[in-house]
């Protein structure tokens, strides 16, 4: 017997309550990593809820896992088709579940005095201790019987009420009406890609949902942990890549997608990235609207980017669009991506920023000389006998 988290959000907990509580169901693209863990007959889920950062039940498994798409969660397009049979040894409400940072949990539970605890419970099905297990499992059972209540602090309350809104308790593999952020578009886009190619994609946790509502991934295809062996910051800096695509234990390429975000940011967390591993060689991509290429350009020529200039291009939003239509995909590599890829040369872009400078320059004086031609032809006429410095300063020039 083995005990994982698996986290709930105040919606899909909800959801969990209204049903019969002896069916747990999760997303198909986790089935790789249950199987991979061995989960099944015996094991105990400890439920977590994110947002109000709570502890509020324990699950036992009591079946195999199985499929089945009937309706329980949802009334219609069940999203949570991977299922167990479950015993609900403990469920809270909301109130009465225990805050993570809570005494008699903080500083008992041993993962939680590790820097890198909130890597537990950012996904479902991350294995604890026995000694973890059995310490959580005790503490919420003896909260069933003292029923004591947490109140929530501000941020918590609006979190709660937030996600627990009507339209947000809703079959969430819908597309709203809502346009979505062009952003997430193309990470789908850059998944789909890469899986067609035949490789393993992995997302940041805050995108996944948003992701998967445009792409749909076979299974075994959106990784659900890292299979890298790099130390703990190294791994904190590569899990908030948008997009990485991998092959074996490997990174193949790396995409930082910026919309709107600043593109120093995203070349700064690349910089950060190879600064920590220097022998690392993938090929590392920015991926922005066409009219941010020069912002590219301009930034990455900085000093602190000299390395990453070498092995880092820029990518258009529109070459992603094309190339997700590319019907012969599955037969191509990754190589595909450099077709679209522009790298820029030191030397032209310093010839570009001195043509700018210089046509900046010309401006200038042509104002200046129309300015001047006005001024003498009022002064030729006797308008004005104020001298020409004067006479801008009175018009505003």
């Amino acid at each position: 017997m083995s005990y994982y988290i698996v986290l709930f959000s105040p919606a899909t907990a909800k959801m969990f309550e209204d049903s019969n509580k002896d069916i747990y169901g999760t997303r198909i693209t986790i089935k790789s990593h249950i199987v991979k863990s061995e989960i099944g007959l015996g094991d105990k889920l400890i439920c977590y809820v994110t947002k109000i950062h709570r502890f509020l039940g324990i699950l036992e498994i009591q079946s195999k896992m199985y499929e089945d798409n009937k309706p329980i969660f949802t009334k219609e397009n069940d999203p949570f088709v991977l299922r167990f049979k479950v015993k609900p040894l403990v469920w809270l409400s909301f109130e009465k579940a225990i805050p993570i940072k809570n005494n008699i949990v903080w500083n008992k539970v041993s993962f939680l005095k590790d820097e890198g605890w909130k890597h537990i419970v950012r996904s479902s099905f991350k294995s604890v201790s026995e000694d973890d297990g059995t310490y959580l499992e005790n503490v919420l059972f003896e909260q069933t019987k003292k029923q004591e209540y947490f109140p929530f602090d501000k941020k918590a309350k609006r979190s709660l009420t937030k996600n627990l809104r009507k339209e947000d308790i809703i079959d969430k593999t819908k597309i709203t009406s809502k346009a979505p952020r062009l952003s997430i578009v193309i990470q789908a886009n850059l998944a789909e890609i890469g899986e067609k190619l035949g490789l393993q994609i992995w997302l940041p946790e805050s995108d996944r949902t948003r992701v998967l509502q445009h792409w749909q991934p076979k299974e075994n295809v959106l990784l659900q942990d890292l299979p890298l062996g790099f130390d703990k910051d190294t791994l904190k800096t590569i899990r908030n890549i948008d997009v990485l695509w991998i092959k074996k234990h490997a990174i193949v390429r790396a995409f930082e997608v910026e919309d709107s975000t600043s593109i120093y940011s995203g070349l700064l967390r690349m910089s950060d990235l190879l600064t920590l591993q220097p022998n690392l060689n993938i090929k590392i991509h920015i991926v922005s609207p066409e009219e941010r290429k020069y912002d590219f350009f301009k930034q990455i020529n900085r000093p602190t980017f000299l390395r990453l200039s070498k092995i880092c291009s820029y990518i258009s939003y529109d070459s992603i669009n094309e190339l997700s239509e590319e019907k012969k995909l599955e037969f191509m590599n990754d190589l595909i991506i450099d077709n679209v890829s522009e790298y820029v040369e030191k030397m032209d872009f310093r010839l570009q920023e001195k043509r700018k400078q210089l046509i900046k320059k010309q401006r200038v004086i042509n104002y200046e000389l129309r300015c001047r031609a006005k001024y003498n032809v009022a002064k030729r006429s006797g308008e004005i006998v104020s001298s020409y410095e004067q006479w801008k300063r009175e018009r505003g020039f």
